[in-house]
């Protein structure tokens, strides 16, 4: 009784820690315009823990959309040389820096929020993406390049397990060709 008092406690403690997550103060919707790589995903989902194995780096075009929403464009080139695809337009909220979107692939609701962002260099997305009333969190690290420096990686880690994200599901990914245009 007291093993599952303890974990319900860490549950409800990781749920309050991600509730509270707030954006960047000063968000710039413009300045995140452009390609970045997906460099670092962590995530307290079970279709995490089946996939993080096989995932590798990928592309995100990020472009702000006239009524101050952001069109995400990810694409991830596969080993069978196919690229996988996905496009969201998050939309904003009156929170700067915090977003929603519906992901009509899988379902769930997404709110997304720009924890961290230096604008040349990396960012750092905080999502909770709930489907079926249940929710999990999936975090992200961003770079403008494919290399980040292993203090922002080590940020991104501890982010993470402050996150309630056990350490196994923390992964930096590996380095991948990009897809071509589409």
């Amino acid at each position: 009784m007291t093993q599952l008092l303890t974990v319900l406690g860490a549950l409800l403690c990781s749920l309050m820690v991600s509730s509270e997550v707030v954006p960047q103060a000063d968000f710039n919707l413009q300045q995140v315009a452009g390609k970045w790589y997906l460099i670092g995903i962590a995530s307290d989902a079970q279709w995490f823990a089946n996939r993080k194995a096989s995932m590798k780096m990928g592309t995100a075009m990020l472009t702000p959309t006239a009524e101050g929403d952001l069109d995400i464009s990810f694409a991830s080139l596969k080993s069978d040389g196919s690229c996988w695809r996905k496009n969201s337009v998050a939309k904003r909220t009156d929170v700067p820096g915090k977003f929603a979107y519906t992901c009509q692939r899988w379902g769930s609701e997404n709110d997304m929020r720009w924890v961290d962002v230096k604008y040349d260099e990396y960012a750092l997305t905080h999502t909770i993406k709930t489907k079926a009333g249940v929710s999990t969190i999936v975090n992200k690290l961003y770079g403008r390049g494919v290399d980040l420096s292993t203090d922002l990686q080590e940020k991104f880690r501890q982010f993470s397990l402050e996150s309630g994200i056990l350490p196994e599901n923390i992964v930096f990914l590996p380095k991948n060709a990009e897809c071509p245009a589409a």
